[in-house]
């Protein structure tokens, strides 16, 4: 195993563990093997036609899952079903259709999920925008934080009661290390207060990702439901290159491929140790810190109110039901 100590010090560098190189050093230290089969089991990964999407919806079909590919474009879906059938051998993969910053959109998705009595076991909120101005969605709300929170919140609680079903049901929210760097504003969700700018309105919605994932598994707990979060380190994906065009070009040697950012996603899935525990924050298969800055810090009532804000934007009220013999 990589030393925690060094471990440490890659993290704490940026550089050294957000690039290609922390990947290799730390993976060198991975326990030999493959992960387990995940024959028999289905998996819902959301804006799965490019990107970490893209890469952990193969990571999880060359094991052997059932795929649902949660994507807004119906020929980008199908293109990469395609790919990833050609370069995995999996045909067990279905195109959905949903745009995830319209609560209509993810209540028709979680609808036909429902009638065909859809088994989940594996649910990756993945799907994220980084707007360079205020745009408002269909509903009326702030475009990041209609689709990287307020969707991903309705759409996991949704579907809480399919996964309660599976034998090992987890849920993995992708955030990103940008979250580091902000702190959560309850009072402003919206971004309406002062100057748009994206990278930091896109860094709160991750920062929101995670304590609601912290949230989530204090509800959760006795359900059997597992929740966790993960940054990918800095991946070179259409969303980099197309949202953050300067950061591409000075980083773009040091980048991971979407398969090294999304190696985390489909560990959290698979592998034994994740399911030990829920509410963490991981990177590189091991779980990190929420806060490394000052100032950064929520406090419990800042907390809960984002929950409830969720709650009430949203529309969805809180009915979460211990199941019968799911305590852990």
């Amino acid at each position: 195993m990589l030393g925690r100590l060094i471990d440490t010090a890659l993290d704490r560098s940026v550089v050294g563990g957000y690039t290609r190189l922390g990947y290799l050093i730390r993976s060198r230290a991975w326990e030999p093997g493959q992960l387990p089969s995940m024959a028999g089991r289905t998996v819902l990964v959301t804006g799965a036609s490019g990107g970490l999407g893209l890469a952990a919806a193969e990571g999880f079909a060359a094991l052997g899952a059932r795929l649902l590919l949660v994507v807004r474009d119906a020929q980008r879906g199908e293109r990469s079903r395609e790919l990833i059938e050609q370069r995995t051998g999996n045909p067990q993969l279905q195109v959905e259709l949903c745009d995830l910053s319209s609560l209509q959109s993810v209540r028709a998705l979680v609808a036909r999920l429902q009638a065909r009595d859809q088994q989940l076991d594996v649910l990756v909120n993945n799907a994220g925008v980084l707007p360079r101005a205020r745009t408002l969605s269909a509903d009326g709300f702030e475009l990041a934080f209609a689709t990287n929170v307020l969707g991903p919140f309705l759409l996991t609680n949704l579907l809480i009661p399919v996964l309660q079903r599976s034998p090992d049901p987890r849920i993995i929210n992708v955030s990103s290390g940008g979250m580091y760097t902000q702190r959560l504003r309850v009072d402003d969700l919206e971004s309406e207060r002062g100057s748009f700018d994206g990278a930091a309105v896109y860094a709160r919605t991750k920062r929101a990702q995670v304590v609601l994932t912290q949230l989530w598994a204090a509800r959760l707990a006795g359900t059997g439901v597992v929740v966790h979060a993960m940054h990918p380190g800095w991946a070179d994906t259409p969303g980099v290159r197309e949202s953050l065009p300067r950061f591409h070009r000075l980083t773009a040697p040091l980048l991971r491929t979407p398969q090294q950012g999304a190696d985390t996603i489909v560990w959290l899935g698979a592998a034994a140790p994740p399911r030990a525990s829920s509410g963490g924050f991981w990177h590189d298969r091991r779980r990190r810190p929420t806060h490394l800055l000052p100032g950064t810090r929520e406090s419990a009532a800042q907390r809960e109110r984002l929950w409830e804000e969720c709650c009430r934007r949203s529309g969805w009220h809180e009915q979460f039901q211990e199941q019968p013999g799911q305590e852990r």
